[in-house]
């Protein structure tokens, strides 16, 4: 009998439970250890932020399906990871012990690396759906006195994709409101160029972003480090190769969302041998740490080095299709284990994603998502917007009925019968 814990309810924890269950044994016991009882869909934050979802559109309670599965949830969040004991802190001082822990505790937000970052200080973001609440209610107050608008990516950051749809969203809800004449916008990356994504591009996603920002008229600002945030202003330095500011401005504005750099949490940052600097999870091939094998990692949380050495820091996105392909040799590798076989599968770590602008969007793959790469390709057009809607839906049920299957990347890739993605794939 193995005790198999998996900490975190987020995207990558809650299809990591539901995967694994068809590898246990008789005997055999799973625990999900999340932050509440509640699955949000991540992906449909900009959307919150809008008022085009409410919260309990992208919501799944994760009691009803977890039971049904014999599956024991605690809510009551982890206080720290102790793997010398093999076991998992909760913050109300229960010790939950493993056999075998996969960490898909998604990251911590540092806000705190920039002064001024943040729903508790100037800024929005989406990266949460407390967050994306609060954006709405920013969002009316701008519509009610509209001023410049300032969407990005901080320093460190490495996931952008939110960014460029937050920006484009607004400005689809803006012109649906006859306000977009009344407001500037202007972006702001770490990125070297638009469209890189943390990835070094994909397919021509240059071309396809910034031909969107110039049809927007969004002007853009890359290479950028922000110094700080004060009231309604945002000190930005254009860096150099080197590190030389070469050029620095001031953005006034009445609204911002600027997305964070990403650590690990609390209950695992600073563990040696298990994360590296930032917290995040050292694993393997095989997504399992080295000096600590019983213990696997998925999703954000995951320590990928950058593609390359960029005049401002860029971090690698771990994309919903990307973190499937670690959850499924995961599940696996520890079905192989609970059989006493050899766990010797890994993650392909393609890359496909959606990033729908509101009235349209862009679609790449990228295989594998590190280049170079065997598949490079990008498209835009309006089915890409629709094909999001459509795969919220289809992924909100599939999280309510608890099934067990891998669904996200074969949902784009086949059940849409998009015949570039087919061929992709």
């Amino acid at each position: 009998m193995a005790e198999i814990v998996v900490l975190g309810a987020g995207l990558g924890g809650t299809i990591m439970a539901y995967e694994l269950l068809p590898q246990l044994q008789k005997g055999d016991h799973l625990t999900v250890i999340s932050e509440g009882d509640r699955f949000y869909f991540v992906p449909s934050n900009p959307w919150v932020a809008i008022g085009w979802r409410k919260p309990d559109d992208i919501m799944v309670p994760l009691d009803r399906p977890m039971a049904r599965k014999h599956i024991t949830l605690r809510p009551e969040g982890a206080a720290r990871v102790n793997p010398d004991r093999r076991c998992v802190t909760l913050r109300d001082g229960t010790d939950v012990p493993y056999d075998y822990l996969v960490i898909a505790t998604g990251p911590d937000l540092a806000f705190d690396d920039v002064p001024g970052l943040g729903p508790a200080a100037f800024t929005q973001s989406v990266c949460k759906t407390d967050h994306a609440i609060a954006a709405h209610a920013a969002f009316e107050r701008l519509c009610q006195a509209p001023g410049p608008v300032v969407i990005g990516a901080a320093q460190g950051a490495s996931c952008f994709g939110p960014a460029y749809e937050f920006a484009l969203i607004i400005d689809t809800e803006l012109r649906k409101r006859a306000l977009r004449d009344q407001v500037k916008m202007h972006f702001v990356t770490p990125e070297p160029y638009i469209g890189h994504l943390g990835l070094d591009g994909v397919g021509d996603t240059k071309s396809l972003l910034e031909s969107e920002f110039r049809q927007r008229h969004i002007k853009w600002t890359t290479n950028a480090r922000i110094a700080d945030i004060t009231g309604a202003a945002m000190r930005v330095q254009e860096i150099a190769a080197g590190g030389a500011i070469c050029q620095e401005q001031t953005l006034d504005f009445a609204y911002a969302m600027i997305l964070p750099a990403f650590r690990g949490v609390d209950a695992v940052r600073g563990i040696e041998h298990l994360t590296n600097q930032k917290g995040f999870i050292l694993v393997d091939k095989t997504q399992a740490n080295p000096t600590y094998p019983e213990i696997y990692a998925v999703g954000v949380c995951v320590a990928i080095p950058p593609i390359g050495e960029t005049p401002v820091p860029v971090g690698v996105p771990k994309t919903g299709f990307m973190i499937e392909s670690m959850v499924t040799a995961v599940a696996r590798n520890i079905g192989a284990r609970l059989r006493h076989q050899p766990a010797t599968w890994q993650p392909s770590l393609n890359a496909v994603c959606l990033a729908d602008f509101g009235d349209g969007g862009v679609a790449f793959v990228a295989q594998p998502q590190m280049p170079p790469r065997n598949v490079n390709w990008a498209s835009k057009g309006k089915w890409v917007h629709l094909a999001k809607i459509a795969f919220e839906k289809y992924f909100l049920r599939k999280i309510a009925r608890g099934e067990s299957e891998p669904f996200a990347e074969r949902f784009v890739l086949e059940q849409l019968g998009i015949r570039k993605l087919r061929q992709a794939s």
